[in-house]
């Protein structure tokens, strides 16, 4: 009787698991056409969860440091892969003028908004305040998929989700360089070594010149194999779309060892690769895959992030630092990104569309636990106490709006938000396309 009522915590994992995974098949089509995103629900799920006294231990991401970094990580690099490959437009610097903008003038901008704002309302010590605008400024590749284009060859790109998907693919690796600085000036603030010279040719040089050539050699490389050798043994021919893995994991490995910045590679690794053969099928094969290991991931954190909610996350938030994220989501990013899009030829509700949903994620929470584990920072808690509510309240208030709005988009643009509705790859049923 007793092992009834205390079962194997293997067979509870494997239970779990086991849900998990079937909510990751199922929860995207029941929420198709209602004002909720998956990750609140996921969220939803995990501070349920948690608020169970018996459920733990407490997922807090201070304690256990080096599983938080990691584990984010691995969840960015899928999603930028992902977000790569489902991109039609060929790049280009015209084709691509959105995202410059984003990139070279919303990024820099909200970094040193947050940065002040740190700085003097909240109160951090300047690199400390560096940090947290490093963290905060570039959107999420994985949160954002209500936002971003839809599969590759499906002609789901307008300019709003075009925008989004690529300046989420890139402003990733962009703000590495300045996480860079804020590890750099803690560390010249204690040991008063110079910093400047290393910093400019290192970390922003050689970093983002690597990460580039590195992403663009491998891209090649896999496009060569997968589709331009002989038939017989052509890559593409398996149809396995783990291939997509693979190009993922060697693209951020081979560069992470030379030190350059893997996030910024694995994504040019993804347009480069895409554009070997454009029009492949495979493609979609690729994307697919993808596109399930990083939902599947994607829950598993979210969930951890409820429990981490549910069990004191954001105790010692101030006033002061609830009307600082307020700024940070309503203010900086909307201001940063009309500024950035000045002068572009767009419709103004599409600049008001891309400049609000600057949705923040699972970027800003690797960024962050990156930061606190290279550099001393005093009061680690608070700052991922920050972190946490601008990713709680983004995901609500982006969550909540996404899809009015994007369907108020789509018919102002004249299509119809409901014509090929499909659910995300492994969710047809029997009886789809009939």
């Amino acid at each position: 009787m007793e092992s009834l009522l205390q079962p194997d915590p293997y067979i509870l994992v494997l239970t779990g698991t086991g849900f998990l995974i079937a909510l990751v098949a199922w929860l995207p089509l029941a929420l198709q056409r209602l004002p909720l995103s998956l990750p609140i629900v996921c969220i939803g799920l995990g501070l349920a969860l948690f608020s169970v006294p018996q459920v733990g231990p407490a997922p807090l991401p201070l304690a256990y440091p080096e599983i938080t970094e990691r584990f984010t990580e691995f969840v960015v690099i899928i999603a930028l892969m992902g977000a790569g490959l489902k991109i039609d437009r060929v790049f280009g610097l015209r084709r691509w003028q959105v995202t410059w903008r984003l990139i070279l003038v919303t990024l820099p901008l909200s970094i040193a908004a947050i940065t002040l704002l740190a700085g003097t309302w909240i109160g951090l010590a300047w690199p400390a305040a560096l940090l947290l605008g490093s963290v905060l400024a570039p959107t999420d590749p994985v949160l954002a998929a209500d936002v971003q284009v839809g599969p590759p060859k499906t002609g789901e790109e307008d300019e709003v989700r075009f925008g989004l998907t690529s300046e989420a693919g890139m402003n990733d690796g962009a703000a590495f360089p300045f996480v860079h600085l804020a590890i750099a000036l803690a560390l010249a603030a204690s040991t008063g070594e110079p910093w400047a010279a290393k910093w400019l040719t290192y970390n922003v040089l050689w970093e983002i010149g690597a990460g580039v050539a590195g992403g663009y050699l491998i891209g090649r490389a896999f496009g060569w194999v997968t589709f331009r050798i002989p038939a017989e043994t052509r890559l593409a021919q398996t149809g396995d779309g783990l291939i997509a893995l693979a190009a993922t994991f060697v693209s951020y490995g081979l560069t992470e060892i030379i030190h350059s910045y893997g996030f910024l590679s694995v994504f040019v690794t993804a347009l480069t690769f895409r554009h070997a053969h454009r029009s492949h099928d495979f493609h979609r094969d690729m994307h697919d895959v993808t596109e399930q290991v990083e939902r599947l991931a994607m829950m598993m954190l979210l969930l951890l992030f409820g429990g981490a909610l549910a069990r004191g996350l954001l105790t010692g938030l101030t006033g002061r630092d609830v009307l600082a994220v307020l700024v940070i989501l309503l203010v900086i990013r909307p201001v940063a990104g009309m500024i950035g899009l000045a002068g572009f030829r767009a419709a103004r509700s599409e600049k008001l569309t891309i400049a609000f949903f600057g949705i923040r994620g699972v970027g800003s929470f690797y960024y962050l636990a990156y930061g606190l584990n290279h550099m001393e920072v005093e009061d680690g808690a608070r700052l991922w106490a920050i972190v946490g509510l601008v990713v709680l309240v983004s995901v609500l208030m982006h969550g909540l709006t996404v899809t009015p709005v994007m369907r108020l988009l789509d018919r102002t643009q004249g299509r119809d938000p409901d014509a090929d509705a499909t659910p995300p790859p492994g969710l047809q049923g029997p009886g789809a396309g009939q």
